[in-house]
């Protein structure tokens, strides 16, 4: 009978234990977590925090008991691993309610104790508080249910946000602050515009553009000296791989700092596997590594160790970092590269973008979306895509990820069967249009430009047409753009200008058509992607506030 010890009690690692056991029921299979608590739906805790979870049991998915009950799982909470021995093939672990160390030997061990929170070294860091795991959520619980009078987020993440939206609903006066110049860094500037809107409009006070220097007993001071009001701080910055284990025993560290497994995440020792938060994923897009701290990538590997070690068939999988978060009436939804990873990256991309209705627009309730697609120009496959929007976005999303792991092109998009019905989508589903709008850019039908490219056309000459209607126009436009409204360009002709002209309209969809008609009336005309909605929720027009 072969003894498999599990290091760490959630995502990956319980994903691995459920699996193993059924697929063999002789073998010993014993899960050390440090917490008190096992296989817990961490993703649900700033919505306890927040109230919207009402009952701390619903976050609670399993017990030691029922795990036991039902698949003979041996769980050992409040178990603290030491070290780990390779050559001997053990663990030396401690209980941490009787301080009492023992030593546990493995035929194959599963290394999956997550990640981390970062906590800079800063004056004052020790009175901020993390939330990782249940023990912090009810630290912070007991606290906001005091109602402090103000709370500072450090950290404009995934977390850093849905902590932000939480203590709003419990209705404390909540502050967020990000280095960088935004906050959720997967969206690119003209998405996230959206976003900061959201958060700012529900009264979350952004400082952007501004690193933490230290926290004093009442408040946090930030690098360009502003001084916030913080009874409550959280730190929300980030997390790093958990490897210190990894690394005491040897273990090879990759690239990106974390634990380096092979295709069956087998580590650099073949009877250490390891999973989740902690280790180097491989992605999808360019078979490098990457960090990925996502449930479902986690959830998925643990079930491919347990098929490697039962010499099951396994099919490797890569990860596209599919990710979702709502921002109070927000969705925001990524998946695959952001245009500023591809740059980065020195690859070749082709950018479109659209602003859809969620359903049918004569069906009532029909809310607005912005979605981004970013594509290879040589295979047209899709790189990456973004959305934000009030609803629908992660059925458009979702799709969207479907296709890029079946190699669908963007141009094909367009041909995918989609369900139809007017309170659910429109007959030309979004889906279906960044289809369309991409065989028009990639087969040169319709040139496109970007919002940062406006200034630079000018400056090569081009007149901006703004193809709307006068009274859109009168509620804001791009600067020193002429107005003929489509429907008038015919009988208006002689008022454009020759030579280069780049069409403007609310979304790009009129001016696609008002592009290919100046280019049929001899114009070398060009159409702005994603037109005035996207130049004007880009930083081209929107000057964010930095620091305050």
């Amino acid at each position: 009978m072969k003894r498999i010890v599990v290091i760490g009690g959630v995502a990956g690692g319980m994903s691995f234990a459920a699996r193993m056991r059924r697929l063999d029921e002789t073998a010993e299979i014993i899960v050390l977590e440090k917490s008190g608590f096992v296989s817990y739906a961490n993703c649900g805790l700033p919505y306890y925090l927040g109230g919207v979870i009402e009952k701390e049991e619903s976050l609670l998915l399993q017990t030691p008991e029922s795990l036991w009950k039902r698949f003979r799982l041996e769980v050992r909470t409040g178990s603290e691993v030491l070290r780990i021995d390779p050559a001997a093939k053990q663990v030396d672990v401690v209980n941490r309610a009787d301080g009492q160390e023992y030593s546990l030997s493995y035929d194959f061990l599963i290394y999956s104790p997550g990640a981390a929170p970062v906590r800079p070294n800063l004056p004052g860091i020790e009175r901020s508080l993390s939330l990782r795991n249940v023990e912090d959520v009810k630290k912070l619980f007991d606290v906001v249910t005091h109602r402090p009078k103000s709370a500072v987020v450090i950290g404009g993440g995934f977390i850093g946000v849905e902590v932000a939206e939480n203590l709003v609903h419990r209705g404390i006066p909540t502050s967020l602050v990000e280095a960088l110049d935004q906050v959720l860094m997967p969206l690119d500037p003209e998405m996230v515009t959206f976003v900061h809107n959201e958060l700012e409009s529900k009264g979350v006070e952004l400082y952007l553009g501004s690193a933490l220097a230290s926290i004093t007993p009442n408040s946090v001071v930030l690098a360009n000296g502003i001084e916030i009001d913080a009874e409550l701080v959280i730190m929300a910055i980030g997390v790093r791989p958990e490897i210190t284990l990894a690394k005491s025993a040897g273990l090879e560290i990759g690239e990106r700092g974390g634990v380096k497994v092979d295709e069956f995440n087998r580590t650099s020792d073949l009877s250490i596997y390891a999973v989740g938060d902690a280790v180097e994923k491989t992605d999808a897009l360019d078979g490098g590594a990457a960090l990925v701290p996502l449930a479902n990538i986690a959830n998925r590997h643990g079930r491919v160790i347990a098929d490697h070690i039962a010499g099951k068939k396994v099919r490797p999988v890569a990860a596209q970092g599919t990710a979702i978060v709502k921002v109070f009436d927000l969705t925001i939804a990524t998946s695959g590269w952001s245009e500023k990873k591809l740059k980065a990256a020195g690859r070749d991309f082709v950018a479109v973008h659209n602003h859809p209705a969620s359903h049918a627009g004569y069906y009532p309730g029909a809310q607005g979306m912005a979605l981004k697609l970013l594509i290879d120009p040589k295979t047209q496959l899709i790189l990456g895509v973004q959305g934000v929007g009030k609803e629908g976005v992660d059925k458009r999303i979702d799709v969207i990820a479907t296709a890029m792991r079946g190699g669908i092109t963007a141009p094909e998009l367009a041909d995918l069967e989609l369900a139809y019905a007017p309170p659910f989508g429109s007959a030309k589903d979004p889906v279906n249009m960044l289809g369309y709008i991409s065989e028009n850019v990639l087969s040169g039908i319709t040139p496109t430009v970007q919002w940062n490219e406006v200034e630079s056309k000018v400056a090569e000459g081009f007149t901006i047409l703004d193809v709307r209607s006068v009274g859109e126009v009168d509620r804001g436009t791009l600067p020193g753009a002429i107005n003929v409204p489509i429907d008038e360009i015919r009988e208006r002709k002689e008022e454009i200008p020759q030579g280069k002209i780049l069409v403007t309209c609310q979304v790009g969809q009129r001016g696609h058509a008002a592009t290919r008609l100046l280019r049929e009336l001899g114009h070398d005309a060009v159409n702005l992607d994603g037109g005035y909605m996207t130049w004007s929720n880009s930083p081209a027009n929107k000057k964010e506030k930095v620091g305050k």
